[in-house]
């Protein structure tokens, strides 16, 4: 497993592991951020898990002892693992996503253009790399907008902007030094599309399941609870 996460659902993980008689083994930049590891008595390899080649090394090293089932991984600090355990099981031949799909998933923009071409409809969205890209965006598309990083998950980042000093203070937080960003600065602003949020899983080309989320008062989006199955209306099937 790839980089681990915080106290709770990586514990999870390892003890489902466990039940099913498989030895996870976390390759993490650092170990000792992850208390799990020490309560589960999980073995852990520090490595650098922006190092493909490095990992792939540690992959190979492992399976001179191991026989490995699969590799998996946790957006922890953000959803890049998800592209990198993808390639890691291409280059090992083991079942998982494919790395280019998981890579266009990732990029919010790339993927609203991949909807948009498909015929889904999509919020009008536009991408931004300063300030005046952002507020000449928000002029085309009408305030209230959604600012958010181009990459990232877990509503880190978004926030509802429904004028121009909410604008303004959101983008000095994303580009003025104070948001830590995982790759070059990108933002989508896009239009506030209000209404129910749903989620589904996919494994495959399958839908394993439907969930319904909501979320804290705005203007920001803090996950609050899942429901699954989602309580879905006949127009909403």
């Amino acid at each position: 497993m790839l980089e681990g996460t915080r106290m709770g659902t990586g514990q999870r993980y390892v003890q489902a592991a466990k039940r099913l008689g498989v030895h996870p083994i976390v390759l993490s930049a650092d170990p000792a951020r992850h208390n799990y590891l020490t309560t589960e008595n999980i073995e852990a390899i520090r490595v650098d898990t922006d190092d493909l080649d490095a990992l792939i090394r540690e992959c190979s090293r492992l399976r001179e002892t191991y026989d490995i089932a699969g590799i998996t991984g946790f957006p922890y600090p953000g959803e890049a693992v998800y592209a990198t355990a993808a390639k890691l099981c291409r280059h090992f031949g083991l079942p998982g996503p494919n790395p280019a799909s998981i890579d266009q998933c990732c990029d919010k923009f790339n993927q609203r253009q991949l909807l948009a071409e498909a015929g889904v409809p999509v919020p009008a969205y536009r991408m931004a790399t300063n300030a005046a890209e952002v507020e000449r965006a928000a002029a085309e598309i009408g305030l209230p907008v959604i600012l958010k990083p181009a990459a990232g998950g877990g509503s880190t980042g978004v926030r509802l902007c429904r004028d121009a000093e909410e604008l303004a203070e959101h983008t000095v937080y994303l580009l003025g030094g104070t948001y830590q960003w995982q790759t070059s600065p990108r933002i989508l602003v896009e239009e506030f599309a209000q209404g129910p949020y749903f989620i589904a899983d996919i494994m495959g080309n399958r839908v394993i399941e439907i969930g319904a989320g909501k979320f804290g008062p705005p203007p920001h989006f803090v996950y609050r609870e899942y429901t699954y199955p989602a309580p879905l209306t006949d127009d909403q099937r």
